[in-house]
This record gives structure tokens, C-alpha cells and sequence, in this order.
């Protein structure tokens, strides 16, 4: 029995066309997502941000560990808190930073600033949805809608593509008299480029110039990105020029990742990674180990696996190298079909870490389970289970599709079933991809099991995978031995690869592989 396709199953293994990656994001990051500001630490604070740094999954609250941290007469001021939501928040680690910032007002009666605000809302709309976050803009105090917080919230209608009401935003950061920096200019740039509206984009950055606002590093980001959408390598070429010659841009790494990305999309590698090369030039101070990991990511999708292993090396000699850079490394060499060395680092990473963060094996659990080695992902799960690790919906649905395709479909149902009954009700979380629902549905047809296909339709349904309406369509098709594609086109073909970034990120999801 034909249960799924074979190019379907492999594209939800992780085996799917490379796309450029850049650490260069075309929505600009304010300051307050940075990372760490110069502030050091003080005192014990090390430690409280040591607990919490290990747990990754952000199903996992953090609130029970700050709670006992204060029971136990540990210290906490403001400020302390401010810097780690920035942190966590730098790391995409949104649930946890939202959890701290809740925390520091409703737990420690701490007055929440304008700043305070706009980091809230801005986590709202990605942990919540935009909705939510217009509700607590909407909530809070006139003296609390500065340019931070309105900056935020268009921020927030950009992320979701709703050009009318950024606009509508930035109409009123004009009225206000906000309009004198880049940042509101860049974000609404960045938006008209991604939704194809390139006369308001070129007319936006017009009015910047008429408005004597100074482009920055974003801006020209979003212009190399943009002439690159249009094969225009000329425009590339001299956005390039004007970058390097603007004395009132200070260059970083990330200008030149982003010049590469252009490059790269334009099919011209050889400018490509002479840009990294350059980049490389100009990586230092605290945002390093971010450099590093950006730098292996772009050079495996330009096919450099030379130049990944020696950002690789050098990021361990110079730095102290945590989870993300295991999840740049990790796919970044299984690119390259190097099942021994991403082994290799697999062990590295477990020798030298006491939490067993789940999202490091998943690579491996997915890089066996499309290479057909379905005994040796077997035994790598049971190792990770030993060793104290926790498979999530990620881990387990890994094994379905690769049962799928190795022609068991009675064990790809079983663990469809483990991976549904982990994965947690939340927004913009796993889904599996449709043919997979029915191929498991096909195999209860097949065995004419009624029952188990209603269960398994209603687990469905109690997870906000499927509409109740789609639950209906599916036990009337099962029953009238109709296909269920159709019924389940909600369920869009990259839907269990593609949730929102801190998904992918903490659950070790290969988008490169």
C-alpha cells in the first residue's frame, strides 16, 4: 500500500531546497533586542540567569524558578530584569521574556516604563498575536504611547503583513512629530518590500531623503535586499558602493551578511562570500557568538563546507560556544551529507552540557530518519531518553515520516499519535503536514478501524490542529471512503516546518538540511 509520497515525506525530514540565510533581519531591532547592554552583572545574579538559561523549551515556564529564586532570599532589582528579558529576547526565546516581563510588574510591582512597554508589546504579538498586543496598547496610559511603544505596535502590523493599519500607524508617528528617525522609516520599508509594493517603498525612502533623515545599516539592508528581489545586481553593486563611502554609517558584520544574501540571491557567490569575508573582518564584542553562527549558516548554503568548519574552530578558540551554536553547526555540516562529523559535534555538545535541551538531537533524529536509518534514530531516541532528554512533537513526528517512508505505516501511527498528544495548544505551533494526516488515515481505512480513526480524528481536533469543521469533513469521508486531501488543506505543506522562530529554534527544526 502507497501511503505518501516519497518527495513529500523527505521534504518533512528537513530535506528541502536551501534558502539564503542571513542574520541580517530587514525589520529593524531596536536597541531593547540587542542582547545585553553594556551593564555587567552584579553580585548573584549570574546564577539566577544561569537556572533559567537551560530551559529551552518554551512550554517549560520560568516563573516557578524566579519565584523560588526570591523565596529564597535571592535579590532582584529592575534593571537586572530588564537586561535578561533583553537577552532572552535576543536569543528569540519571546515566551520566556515574556513570562520575566509579566513577572516584573504583576510579581515585584515594578513601574513599567514606555520601554517596558514596547518590548511587552512586541512579545504579546509574537507570543499572543497581533490582537492581543492592540489590546494592551489600548490599555495602557496616554503618558506610555511614545515613539517606543507606537514603534512597536508597527512594528507588530508588519510582522503580520497588514500594510493599512501600519500606515495608519505611521500616519500618527508623523502627526505626533516622531518621524525624525529611521527606525519607524525602516520597518514600514521593510514591510512595502516583503508585500511587493515597490513605488511606496522607493517613495518612503524619497521622503526620508526630502526629510533629511539618514539612512543606517538596516535601511541600506532593505535596499540591497530589495534591488536583489529584482535581479538588479547594478543596484546591488552600487547600494554596496554608498554603504562603504557613508561615513555616517558605522559597518558592522551584518552589513556585509546582508550584502552577501544579495549577492547570493542574484546567483553571484563568488561576491558573496568575498562579502562574509569581509564580515568576518569586523566580528567582535558581545554579539561574537551570533556573528559566528550567522557566518556558518551562509556559508553552507553556498556550498562552503571548508569555510563552515573553520568558523566552526574559531568560534570555539574565541568564544564560549551555547546551544544556538550547536543549531547553526549541526544542520550546517548534515548539509553536506556528513553524518560522521555532525556526530562528532553531537557528542562534543553532549559531553560538555548537564541539560539535555532537546532541540540539539532532533537534527540527528531527523538526519537518520530521511537516510532511512530508522534502527540507529531507535536507538539515538533511547539514548536521549537515558541520558534525561524529553522528546517533544518534533523528535517523534521525525520517526512517523520516517516510517513512512520505510513502508511501516502501524509504527508511523503510533508515534503520529505520541507527537499530537505532546505537542501544546499555542499560536503558531507544530502542525504536521496533510499527507501525513492522510496517510494515517489511510491505514485505519485500510485496516477498517473505525474507532481508532474517530480517536485519532477528535486528537486532532483537541489540539487545534484541525477545525471541527475539517473533524466532521474527515470522519464523513473516512466513512464514505472519500480522499482527505482536500479536507485537510488547512493544513498548509510546510506547516510542520515552518511555526513562528522561536518554534524552529527550540525544537531543532533543520531549515538548511
Amino acid at each position: 500500500m502507497k501511503l505518501l509520497r516519497l518527495s513529500s515525506i523527505k521534504s518533512h525530514l528537513g530535506l528541502r531546497n536551501s534558502l539564503v540565510v542571513s542574520s541580517y533581519s530587514t525589520t529593524t531591532t531596536s536597541t531593547a533586542e540587542r542582547g545585553l547592554t553594556g551593564k555587567k552583572w552584579s553580585g548573584s545574579m549570574p546564577l539566577i540567569y544561569r537556572k533559567i538559561s537551560p530551559i529551552g523549551d518554551p512550554t517549560v515556564s520560568i516563573v516557578p524558578v524566579l519565584d523560588q529564586w526570591v523565596q529564597e532570599g535571592g535579590a532582584v532589582d529592575k534593571e537586572t530584569l530588564q537586561v535578561m528579558i533583553k537577552e532572552l529576547l535576543s536569543h528569540k526565546r519571546f515566551t520566556h521574556a515574556l513570562q520575566m516581563s509579566m513577572w516584573m510588574t504583576d510579581k515585584r510591582y515594578f513601574r513599567i516604563s514606555a520601554a517596558d512597554a514596547a518590548i511587552r508589546l512586541d512579545l504579546i504579538s509574537k507570543v499572543q498575536g497581533v490582537e492581543q498586543a492592540e489590546n494592551f496598547f489600548n490599555s495602557i496610559s496616554k503618558t506610555l504611547r511614545t515613539l517606543p511603544t507606537y514603534t512597536a505596535l508597527l512594528k507588530c502590523y508588519a510582522y503580520v503583513g497588514n500594510v493599512k493599519k501600519a500606515e495608519a500607524t505611521m500616519d500618527k508617528i508623523r502627526e505626533l512629530g516622531l518621524a525624525k528617525w529611521p527606525m519607524a522609516y525602516n520597518i514600514l520599508l521593510s514591510l512595502y518590500h516583503r508585500t511587493g509594493n515597490d513605488e511606496k517603498l522607493v517613495s518612503l525612502m524619497h521622503e526620508m531623503e526630502e526629510n533629511d533623515i539618514g539612512w543606517d545599516k538596516f535601511t541600506y539592508g532593505i535596499r540591497l535586499t530589495a534591488y536583489a528581489a529584482v535581479s538588479d545586481a547594478e543596484g546591488v553593486d552600487k547600494m554596496v558602493t554608498r554603504m562603504e563611502s557613508d561615513t555616517s554609517v558605522v559597518l558592522d558584520w551584518t552589513c556585509y551578511t546582508a550584502a552577501a544574501s544579495a549577492y547570493a540571491k542574484l546567483g553571484l557567490l563568488d561576491k558573496a562570500v568575498a562579502m562574509l569575508k569581509k564580515s568576518e573582518g569586523l566580528v567582535s564584542g558581545k554579539r561574537s557568538n551570533t556573528a559566528y553562527e550567522s557566518l556558518i549558516t551562509q556559508y553552507a548554503t553556498y556550498g562552503k563546507k571548508d569555510d563552515v568548519l573553520r568558523i566552526w574552530q574559531l568560534y570555539k578558540e574565541k568564544r564560549k560556544v551555547f546551544n544556538k551554536g550547536y543549531i547553526s553547526v549541526i544542520p550546517s555540516v548534515l548539509k553536506f551529507d556528513d553524518l560522521e562529523c555532525a556526530e562528532r559535534i553531537f557528542e562534543d555538545w553532549e559531553s560538555e552540557n548537564s541539560c539535555y535541551d532537546i532541540r540539539i538531537p532532533n537534527f540527528m533524529i531527523g538526519a537518520y530518519c530521511r537516510r532511512g536509518l530508522l534502527e540507529k534514530a531507535e536507538t539515538f531516541m533511547d539514548r536521549i531518553i537515558s541520558k534525561g532528554g524529553k522528546p517533544n512533537e518534533y523528535s517523534l513526528y521525525f520517526l512517523a515520516t520516517g516510517y513512512l517512508q520505510n513502508n511501516q505505516p502501524q509504527k508511523a501511527v503510533e508515534k503520529m499519535k505520541e507527537a499530537i498528544a505532546v505537542c501544546h495548544v499555542c499560536h503558531k505551533r507544530w502542525k504536521p503536514d496533510k499527507e501525513v494526516v492522510a496517510a494515517c488515515l489511510e491505514y485505519f481505512k485500510h485496516e477498517g478501524d473505525v474507532e481508532e480513526a474517530g480517536n485519532f480524528i477528535n486528537l486532532l481536533g483537541d489540539k487545534n490542529i484541525i477545525s471541527v469543521d475539517v473533524q466532521d469533513r474527515l470522519l464523513n469521508n473516512f466513512l464514505h471512503e472519500e480522499h482527505n486531501l482536500d479536507a485537510l488543506s488547512e493544513l498548509n505543506a510546510d506547516d510542520a516546518l515552518v511555526g513562528d522562530e522561536e518554534a524552529l529554534s527550540e525544537h531543532g527544526v533543520d531549515r538548511i538540511g
